[in-house]
């Protein structure tokens, strides 16, 4: 049995585990937004409506630093409840493998997400601690990648190497329309 307890947050009597409503999504598309007054970016059309269910139907946009690629993520919450046992797959296969792992680290980079609250139009603000870790300059890129979507500057995007070809075409085209709809 389930009962809520605020915000999204439920709690199920049978584990007495806390947890988010709604269903993991599968993001998919890109987008681009330049920097906006006040530095505001807007959340792509493609991703705002499954961020929005992945968030119980709060407009909330959880961004943090990816931990492998040069750029940042983006995720709903509901995503949260997976990291758990994402976190026990990760420690199996190092002990597996007889490698190191640090329990306690990679729940921080995982839990350390900002929940970033955007508006009807999708208009967010990035924090500065995550704008430097993205290395954030004029624009940013999203990249639909499945359970999460996956946010560039542009200029790092277009440098990463073989196997990328395809977002950087999309990059380069979402950036070409931006342009163009400016000069209108």
């Amino acid at each position: 049995m389930r009962a809520s307890v605020g915000r999204g947050w439920s709690l199920s009597s049978s584990s007495g585990v806390f947890g988010v409503a709604g269903g993991p999504s599968n993001y998919v598309g890109q987008g681009f937004s330049p920097r906006g007054e006040k530095g505001r970016f807007v959340l792509p059309s493609d991703f705002r409506a499954d961020v929005r269910d992945a968030s119980d139907g709060q407009r909330i946009l959880c961004i943090d630093k990816h931990h492998r690629l040069p750029c940042l993520v983006g995720f709903g919450l509901s995503r949260s409840e997976q990291f758990a046992a994402d976190i026990d797959r990760e420690e199996d296969k190092a002990l597996r493998l007889g490698l190191d792992f640090d329990r306690d680290m990679r729940a921080a980079q995982l839990y350390g997400f900002h929940r970033a609250s955007f508006d009807d139009s999708g208009r967010f603000v990035l924090p500065d601690h995550l704008a430097e870790l993205g290395q954030v300059e004029d624009g940013l890129f999203f990249q639909g990648g499945g359970t999460q979507i996956t946010i560039w500057n542009p200029r790092i995007l277009l440098d990463m190497g073989p196997g990328w070809e395809a977002a950087q075409a999309g990059c380069r085209a979402k950036m070409a329309d931006m342009a163009k709809g400016k000069r209108k």
